[in-house]
């Protein structure tokens, strides 16, 4: 069900904006190796300043600075003492661009990336992220991309990796004793070991032979995986089926002794319009693409609606199966809706799966509607769940919650399409150590990352210097695993037969058959306010079972008796000063007893306090030099003190940017003037409570506006610096007062080739329908700065009108023929910074062949 050109070619490993993480030195007080840029190897268009157009940068270290303008490359290189993972960072200033300027970082001639260096006007610190330098010299280049900013300083150090300590807790207090059982494996061998999974093929492919890449891998190696990955999508309302998926799971786990985990790509009918509950559907009329459906996920999650019913038929189906398993004492890592932001955004305009094409929002009350539907109505607790997440900018937001995730997942699919190894024709077995850590960053280290699906699994080599910490590997079945070229048989045939790799043979016997009665909690649920006029001790009742309470924990910590609790017979009062100290948010408290299984206690965390406000929270700027006013913001703070504001990366500096006092805050007409046209969203942060935004509208009214009726709107849903395929998302809206005609439109998005070839044209995606889109590759008689071509998009006479208000989206992508890279860094219409649709001048708009919207490169 999964092509190898929707997953790969989608799949962007989204190197670019690695902010925020750890990289302190581990061994040392002092890092590893630091240069003045100055003494770095420079081309002859980079310049060694103390000053710009006159004005002195004070704060830098040693005799100066280097400027780098739109061209240009700083070249150093550091000795490793051994192969590992280093973090790379630079102090820098780069004071022209509130959106950021790209720059391009090269390591032993391999491209990492393009970086987006943030608006500061003081000498700041940008973290490249951490990457693996090779035991000896290593050259490391900084490549201008859009260029124009100041590098004071750039140090290598050892990455300081996250310990990867993870507590054996479950998010369901009610977990059978043999899925408590097999998370406390998982958690034991996490960080030391990978354990081996290989995918299954389901609905009877193979010709029937569902244990074809099993044998392949114990021919191969003689070990078979610790892991097996089963598809419960043929139990479902539409065409299901026996496929006899649940039968091989029980055997695998309880005859094989093997672990089971499971995927579930539930289907929607195509018309669900015409659909009538309960009705067959053959299966080439069902779906998982939000493309083939006219389903609508936002009703999914509305009780009463057919979506609604239907998503509830489904999982009853789902429930049944898991039930016997659960009958069998069969725990399973359950990985529903997966892959849910596909190729990124936050409003579902990347989904692979109907499951998310209404935005993140709406997917996480699904992901809750199901885990309370198998937990509480179907009462199924044989489930570690895992979810599925990705590196964007915007994955953050999909993330359910620590109280309804047990482990997060990555798909790895990067050996033809989206590798930055610098090779092609073989497979990748990169350990993809930054995306591993940026995951464990996800969630606070609180839950282990695991490579729930892949191609290349990544050599032993790889994972172990660069202390990669998959939980396992899963590739899927077919040619991703048995074609040379995407897995290199010797390398795979090292990895199962390595001390680092733990296979079937080497699991230990996880059943369970333990008659002890366990202690029990009531409630098991508490909610603690942290506004100090609700707060008050939170009293537990405790059926001990004949068993003895040895210690309270709160992740790795242990509570303090009559500090943070007290004990008087069966009831413990947790004390509201250690309540208070809790963050806001979902926390989890064990109560270890001295044997049977430990509850659980989940403890919600609130705050109720009156947070401070600002008035107003929206205000306008004109950048025409006649017209351009302070604004002015007023405060009510209280109790709380301003803290900071901050404009994306960009924290506003007091008496510089903004004047404050008790009662009102002025942003300076100097600051906002620096400010993009359109809106931007000024965040003022407080000493406690929810922080207030301001979003500021600016324009420019002494640029002369073509006289028009629309606008055009666009992202990049691929920001890759190189990339092999280029995917522009483009929105038209019609901000005018009279219906316009869709195939008097035309809008063009200008671009380098890198290499004159062919080029073909994808519209995934359309409001209007694909079909109704035209599209031609134009090259520009003379090359201009950051474009020798343009795409020219537009529409057939059937693509309809847009009243005024009213939009059409398109979800593209271009590639050559042959499958050569782009360099984006310098395209006139790429921006990297945005992952969500925002007015771009730098993509122009046509009626009847006349400019109406942006500017022409």
């Amino acid at each position: 069900m999964k092509t190898l050109l929707q997953k790969a070619s989608a799949m962007m490993l989204a190197f670019t904006l690695l902010i925020g993480w750890m990289t302190a030195p581990v061994h040392a007080d002092t890092a590893l190796f630091t240069i003045e840029s100055e003494n770095a190897q420079l081309t002859s268009d980079l310049q060694v300043v103390t000053q710009i157009y006159g004005q002195p940068k004070p704060g830098f270290s040693g005799s100066g600075f280097v400027w780098m303008q739109n061209s240009g490359t700083l070249t150093f290189t550091v000795t490793a003492p051994e192969a590992r993972m280093y973090s790379i960072s630079t102090q820098y200033m780069q004071e022209l661009s509130p959106d950021g300027r790209s720059q391009s970082l090269t390591v032993n001639g391999v491209t990492k990336g393009s970086y987006m260096l943030p608006y500061t006007k003081s000498w700041s610190k940008f973290d490249f992220g951490f990457h693996k330098l090779k035991q000896g010299s290593n050259t490391i280049e900084l490549k201008a991309g859009w260029g124009f900013a100041y590098f004071d300083t750039f140090t290598v150090d050892y990455a300081a990796l996250d310990p990867l300590d993870v507590q054996p807790v479950l998010t369901d207090p009610e977990a059978t004793p043999e899925t408590q059982a097999l998370m406390n494996y998982l958690t034991e061998v996490y960080g030391n070991h990978m354990i081996s999974g290989q995918q299954e093929i389901y609905g009877g492919g193979n010709d029937g032979n569902s244990e074809l890449e099993f044998d392949w891998i114990h021919n191969l190696t003689g070990e078979y995986p610790a892991i097996r990955g089963f598809d419960l999508m043929n139990y479902n309302p539409l065409y299901g089926w026996e496929d006899g998926t649940t039968a091989r799971m029980i055997d695998w786990v309880n005859n094989r002794g093997g672990i089971a985990t499971n995927s579930w790509h539930i289907t929607v009918p195509r018309n669900f319009t015409t659909y009538q509950l309960g009705q067959s559907v053959d299966w080439k009329e069902a779906t998982y693409k939000p493309t083939e459906t006219n389903f609508n996920t936002a009703n999914a999650v509305v009780p009463g609606t057919k979506e609604y019913q239907y998503v509830m038929v489904a999982i009853k189906d789902l429930a049944e199966q898991l039930q016997i398993l659960q009958n069998n004492k069969v725990p399973v890592i359950f990985r529903p809706f997966h892959e849910a932001e596909g190729n990124g955004g936050l409003n579902g305009e990347g989904a692979w799966f109907w499951w998310a094409s209404a935005g993140a929002e709406v997917y996480k009350q699904l992901w809750d509607q199901l885990y309370s539907e198998l937990t509480e109505t179907y009462g199924l607790h044989n489930l570690i769940w895992t979810y599925n997440s990705y590196v964007y900018s915007t994955s953050p937001a999909w993330y359910p919650g620590d109280d309804k995730v047990d482990i997060v997942g990555y798909d790895k699919y990067n050996t033809i399409y989206n590798r930055y190894d610098g090779l092609s024709g073989v497979p990748n077995e990169d350990a993809i150590t930054s995306i591993f850590y940026q995951l464990v960053d996800l969630t606070d280290g609180t839950k282990m990352v695991a490579m729930t699906e892949n191609d290349t699994v990544p050599s032993v080599q790889n994972l172990t210097e660069e202390k990669s910490g998959w939980l396992y590997f899963c590739p899927w079945y077919g040619e991703h695993l048995m074609s040379s070229a995407f897995n290199n048989p010797a390398t795979l045939t090292t990895l199962y037969q390595s001390n680092y790799v733990i296979t079937l043979d080497e699991l230990p016997d996880l059943k369970v058959d333990d008659p002890t009665l366990s202690a029990s909690i009531t409630p098991r649920n508490v909610e603690f306010d942290k506004f100090a006029l609700g707060q008050s001790d939170t009293a537990i009742t405790m059926n001990a079972n004949g068993n003895t309470l040895t210690a309270l924990r709160a992740g790795a910590n242990a509570l303090t008796v009559n500090q943070d609790y007290t004990l008087s017979g069966n009831t413990l009062l947790l004390k509201k000063a250690f309540l208070a100290g809790l963050t806001v948010g979902e926390h989890s408290i064990v109560f270890d007893f001295n044997q049977g299984q430990d509850p659980v206690l989940k403890v919600k965390i609130v705050d109720s306090t009156p947070s401070a406000a600002i008035s107003p929270v929206s205000a306008a700027f004109d950048k025409a030099a006649n017209l351009q006013q302070d604004i002015s913001i007023s405060l009510t703070l209280n109790g709380h003190l301003l803290a900071s504001i901050t404009n994306g990366n960009y924290t506003l500096i007091p008496d510089q940017d903004y004047t404050a006092s008790s009662t009102a805050i002025v942003l300076g007409k100097s600051y906002l003037s620096t400010l993009p046209l359109g809106q931007s969203a000024i965040i003022f942060h407080f000493s406690g409570g929810n922080n207030a935004v301001l979003t500021v509208n600016v324009v420019d009214s002494s640029v002369p506006v073509p006289a028009g009726v629309l606008s055009i709107q666009a992202f990049n849903g691929n920001t890759s610096a190189s990339t092999n395929g280029i995917s522009p998302k483009f929105k038209v809206v019609n901000t005018g007062d009279s219906t316009i005609q869709l195939s008097d439109v035309k809008l063009r998005y200008y671009y380098t080739i890198d290499g004159d070839n062919a080029q073909s044209f994808w519209s995934d995606w359309a409001s209007i329908g694909s079909e109704k889109v035209t599209s031609s590759f134009v090259k520009l008689p003379t090359s201009v700065a950051g474009a020798d071509y343009y795409l020219e998009v537009g529409f057939t006479s059937s693509a309809g009108t847009l009243n005024p208000g009213q939009s059409a989206e398109i979800q593209a992508r271009f590639s050559k023929t042959n499958w050569s890279n782009y360099n984006q860094t310098n395209d006139y219409s790429f921006k990297a910074s945005s992952s969500q649709f925002v007015n771009n001048e730098q993509v122009t708009g046509y009626m009847d062949d006349q400019l109406v919207w942006g500017i022409e490169p």
